[in-house]
């Protein structure tokens, strides 16, 4: 898992665009907002000054950003911090159900049916990264 310092936003700084159109951020005249001057998104700054928040949104929860000092870092509800624990411990499960299955099955055609039940379980998984990874 990667560490992204958190660096507070800067309302009177240029940013790129977090929705990655070349874009630029550029600071709303009297408003803690920040607006982009491709996309025409708006941004508001959070509390605590270290996220970004897009205000008209088609989405039904609100998308944050977190600026490392390079790019803009999605932080959404299935963000790296919390899908990527959920894969790692489905394939330990997958392995541990695969495994003694394979060890079980250990003669000619039973065998490789164990490694077939294996691969299947084991691309669920993977399926379900595919599906959460948004």
């Amino acid at each position: 898992m990667r560490f992204y310092p958190n660096y507070k936003i800067d309302l009177n700084g240029e940013y790129p665009c977090p929705c990655r159109r070349k874009g630029r951020l550029l600071p709303i005249i009297l408003t803690e907002a920040m607006g982009c001057d491709r996309c025409q998104q708006i941004f508001v700054v959070t509390e605590t000054g270290k996220e970004i928040e897009q205000l008209s949104s088609v989405y039904p929860y609100k998308r944050r950003w977190r600026w490392t000092g390079k790019r803009w870092v999605l932080k959404g509800v299935w963000g790296m911090e919390t899908y990527l624990p959920f894969i790692i411990w489905s394939l330990l499960v997958m392995l541990v159900i695969s495994i003694p299955l394979v060890i079980k099955l250990s003669g000619g055609v039973t065998l490789f049916f164990g490694i077939i039940i294996g691969l299947i379980l084991i691309l669920l998984s993977l399926s379900f990264w595919l599906i959460y990874r948004r």
